[in-house]
């Protein structure tokens, strides 16, 4: 599906079902240097269950345009204009990594638009460390080595996918190299520099899931303060599991975001 937003076309994929403005509405925003399709089972699975998704390519990834946006707070605006876009009046937000903190911000800011919100794999803060910077920001294909080698837990470095054959590390790879240069520094120092994630937390008025992995190691071991700062929360931790749970246990982070998308 092809949307304007704030003058540029947007690419957001609706899982294999037309976008259906009289069902409840779901979209979902992908992590540092990524793209639409780390939600692709999500997506389908929701689509097909009484939910209208729109898992959506932000600006200057995957197949949507538009400059490349450089703050988590840019990113929240935008997501509120996305939902304006898509035409309906509220919606549940799931946002992963880079999207976890630019979805809180968005339902802090727009609390009469978020029905529901998904958090996965963000602490209280995201301190990014200064060599995966330095890489990203040179293009330098080590960020994405570093990305993935950090981001996948045990059974992502074994192996483990859920189809034969094929290899969630290498996938990760392929997948930022796919973005524009610039696009995962761009990304990772948004990240870097938000200091509202507390601030934002304590505005959120809706349902809220915290879902972490306990093999993250992007994540920082600040969750329980994130936690505790919103209002309505509840934290899902999956064990033996990285930062990329929707492609590491795709079938439990499918179930748990069920009972708040």
């Amino acid at each position: 599906m092809e949307l304007t937003v704030n003058g540029h076309t947007v690419f957001a994929a609706t899982g294999g079902k037309p976008f259906d403005r009289s069902q409840p509405a779901a979209v979902l925003i992908h992590g540092a240097g990524m793209d639409r399709t780390v939600w692709s089972l999500q997506a389908r699975y929701f689509a097909h269950h009484g939910r209208s998704v729109a898992a959506a390519d932000m600006p200057g990834h995957g197949r949507s345009g538009g400059e490349l946006l450089t703050s988590i707070e840019a990113m929240a605006d935008w997501i509120e204009a996305l939902i304006d876009a898509l035409g309906v009046e509220q919606v549940a937000l799931a946002g992963h990594s880079m999207g976890a903190f630019a979805v809180l911000e968005a339902a802090a800011r727009a609390p009469e638009k978020v029905r529901g919100l998904a958090i996965l794999g963000i602490g209280a803060t995201f301190d990014v460390h200064d060599d995966l910077l330095i890489a990203a920001k040179a293009n330098d294909k080590l960020a994405f080595d570093l990305v993935t080698s950090w981001g996948f837990g045990t059974a992502g470095h074994m192996g483990g996918h859920t189809s034969p054959g094929l290899w969630m590390m290498d996938g990760g790879v392929r997948l930022m190299e796919r973005a524009p240069a610039g696009a995962l520094y761009a990304d990772l120092n948004a990240c870097n520099v938000y200091t509202g994630t507390l601030d934002a937390a304590a505005k959120i008025a809706c349902p809220t899931l915290l879902l972490l992995g306990n093999r993250d190691r992007m994540t920082p071991p600040t969750s329980a303060q994130l936690a505790a700062a919103i209002p309505d929360c509840r934290t899902v931790t999956l064990d033996g599991c990285g930062h990329m749970m929707m492609i590491e246990q795709p079938d439990p982070t499918t179930d748990t975001l069920a009972t708040v998308l």
